[in-house]
């Protein structure tokens, strides 16, 4: 039988498998702790760990350590779609058992996993001598990076959720609580980045400034308590991502191998780009509500199914389609119904058009947030979709708040959550896949369910006609896109249209094909947009792909720049990407991460002439020969970018 130890004190130092990293579990004086080291220097110190649960007190002092399990794990994870096929899953982890020095005797364990790119840990409660279920009042996890340090954050708690610009500010001058992925430059030049994995069944992780230490802030329920919970539960994985350097940061893949290998077949899912009934409405020609411009009416439907033939893509996103967008439809979104089309739409008929003509069609279901109306009509509206042969929805929460049971909840708090994973589960069961927006962060749980394929969770295109500086897109790579993939809708090419107007280059819309990675990938703009003049443009969007063997960050800086290759996972070719923000810029791409020696490079960027604000659609096409090993040269222009392809010879 093991006996607890009689000290109140213990240390114990878990490294990463190339020793760079090391990691020490504290308990003094009962007050369990931890830190972080790279390289022997000091990156979190000595910081808390603690649950506080309601009626029982503070779960994390006056505690003593019963045990340590330690386990060295190697694995390659292999993908089913993404940006790397191959995801390296190595670590050594150490359990810590440890029980509290009082009549209660309440245990718990808090586990460890230190990599080569980052540390991660969570609680695990078992059931307790007294209780079998717990209420978290707060977690008291703290992240005691260097006040100094500059952090680049969006708020919390605020009515457009995720969707806001990020800023800089010194991490110990935040006064507001902010979302993760929390990304950090300390003064010694470290990148960490805050964020969690596997969140399921609680609120998710915001942090703020507390004593000059960051400190976890579990989203709330309405009853102002964190989580409901039945014993045994662990939390979500709390992980700081580590890296030497702000490019190195954008190829941690940590939160996927924290989450656990799909317990079904997911062989149907496959990754989409698609067109849409969607952007005629953002610049007027017409309408998501029902009238003479109505947009989703069969006719328009058959059309663009048409037209997605021609211009060789697979899928056709309609918006609009069904009874519920009269009026001010973000107030009206309690009466939506998912299964009643508007007079002048035949989903039937669209379908089987589409079926013969081998489009799948992206289904919408847009609930501005009223849950209880979505998940009374939940089922019937998937087997709706299932039966018609649709396979893919785009669903949307659009209002500032969820109402669940009747309550006004937080989209990120346990009961969101939940309600996420209660479509992304229910859509597996009949073979659908997901695009998420105004969805719950990611983190990581596409390695179990591979058919959520993609999310909002940032601003994207749609915020362009003001809304949108060049720099946002310069800082989403280091930031918001650790958190897995985004539906951008990139591939606006009527810049000048002054509904809408566009702050970007025309090259820029190609690059964000291979810059901002979706599972599912939408050509955002009118069909007829793509033809004519722009035809080759599209060329790029077209043969672009979605999955991918490997991705190789190739040159960045945090809201400045960035620039990536990606290697097809069904050819030998590859595509780079690059991005800028306001200042004009040439970048050298050096070409020695190809595995071949010979290439045709297809390069699609700015001209010396061009500026995203006074002269936008002017770009360059060139064509040349190039090997492995070669440098090219790229001149961005302010507010633009450019889009390669390599073709092996």
């Amino acid at each position: 039988m093991l006996r607890r130890r009689k000290t109140k004190s213990s240390q114990i130092e878990i490294t990463s498998p190339d020793k760079r990293i090391k990691c020490r579990f504290t308990i003094k004086n009962g007050r369990i702790g931890y830190s972080v080291y790279v390289n022997d220097s000091v990156l979190i110190r000595n910081s808390r760990l603690a649950l506080n649960i309601c009626g029982e007190g503070v779960l994390g002092d006056n505690f003593s350590l019963i045990r340590a399990q330690h386990i060295d794990h190697s694995e390659t994870v292999e993908m089913p779609w993404g940006e790397d096929r191959f995801i390296d899953n190595s670590y050594h982890e150490t359990s810590f058992f440890v029980a509290e020095n009082r009549t209660l005797g309440r245990i718990m364990t808090i586990r460890f996993r230190v990599f080569n790119t980052g540390v991660a840990f969570r609680y695990e409660v078992p059931p307790q001598p007294k209780f079998r279920q717990i209420t978290i009042q707060d977690e008291l996890t703290e992240f005691g990076f260097n006040p100094s340090s500059v952090a680049f954050k969006i708020p919390a708690f605020m009515p457009d959720r995720y969707e806001y610009n990020y800023e800089k500010a010194r991490l110990g001058d935040l006064s507001e609580p902010v979302h993760t992925p929390l990304t950090i430059k300390t003064p010694d030049g470290i990148f960490g980045c805050i964020h969690e994995a596997a969140l399921y069944d609680y609120g998710s992780m915001t942090l703020e400034a507390k004593n000059a230490t960051m400190r976890c802030v579990i989203t709330p329920l309405s009853d102002n308590t964190k989580a409901h919970v039945v014993l045994p539960f662990s939390t979500p994985w709390r992980v700081v991502m580590i890296a030497n350097s702000a490019i190195d940061l954008t190829k941690n893949r940590l939160i996927y191998v924290l989450n656990e290998p799909p317990n079904q077949d997911f062989s149907w899912v496959r990754t989409l780009k698609f067109i849409g009934i969607w952007w005629a409405m953002y610049v007027g020609e017409w309408t998501w509500a029902p009238g003479d411009k109505h947009g989703a009416t069969t006719a328009h439907a058959k059309e663009y199914i048409d037209e997605a033939v021609k211009l060789g893509v697979s899928g056709l996103l309609i918006e609009g389609w069904n009874d519920g967008w009269e009026g001010d439809w973000l107030k009206n979104g309690v009466n939506n119904k998912f299964t009643v089309a508007t007079p002048d739409f035949n989903l039937p008929e669209v379908a089987k058009y589409a079926s013969k003509r081998n489009i799948e069609l992206v289904g919408h279901h847009e609930t501005v947030g009223f849950v209880d109306n979505y998940e009374n009509q939940l089922e019937e509206a998937y087997d709706y979709y299932a039966k018609n042969g649709i396979r893919y929805i785009k669903t949307g929460y659009a209002g500032s708040k969820m109402i669940i049971n009747g309550r006004p909840e937080y989209h990120h708090s346990q009961r969101g959550v939940n309600h996420y994973q209660k479509t992304i589960e229910m859509a597996a069961a009949r073979h659908i896949c997901l695009d998420i927006h105004e969805p719950i962060k990611g983190t990581g749980i596409e390695r179990t369910w591979p058919n959520l394929l993609t999310r909002e969770g940032a601003r994207g295109q749609e915020y362009e006609g003001g809304s949108l500086s060049p720099s946002h897109a310069c800082y989403l790579p280091y930031t918001r896109l650790l958190s897995g993939g985004m539906d951008y809708t990139s591939g606006i090419f009527d810049i000048e249209n002054p509904k809408k107007r566009i702050f970007t280059t025309i090259a820029r819309q190609l690059a964000y094909f291979v810059v901002i990675y979706s599972g599912m990938q939408m050509a955002a703009d009118r069909p007829s947009m793509y033809s004519g003049r722009y035809n080759e443009l599209f060329n790029f969007i077209r043969n672009v792909p979605i999955n991918f063997e490997k991705t190789v960050p190739l040159a960045g800086e945090i809201g400045e720049y960035y620039v990536v290759a990606r290697k097809d996972r069904d050819s030998a070719d590859w595509y780079i990407g690059g991005v800028t923000n306001e200042e004009g810029r040439t970048i050298s791409v050096k070409l020695d991460f190809l595995e071949d020696e010979k290439y045709q490079a297809t390069i699609y960027s700015d001209a010396k002439n061009s500026d995203y604000k006074s002269n936008p659609l002017v770009y360059e096409t060139n064509t040349k020969k190039i090997k492995s090993g070669d440098t090219l040269s790229i001149y961005i222009a302010p507010g633009g970018g450019f889009a390669i392809r390599l073709q092996r010879l």
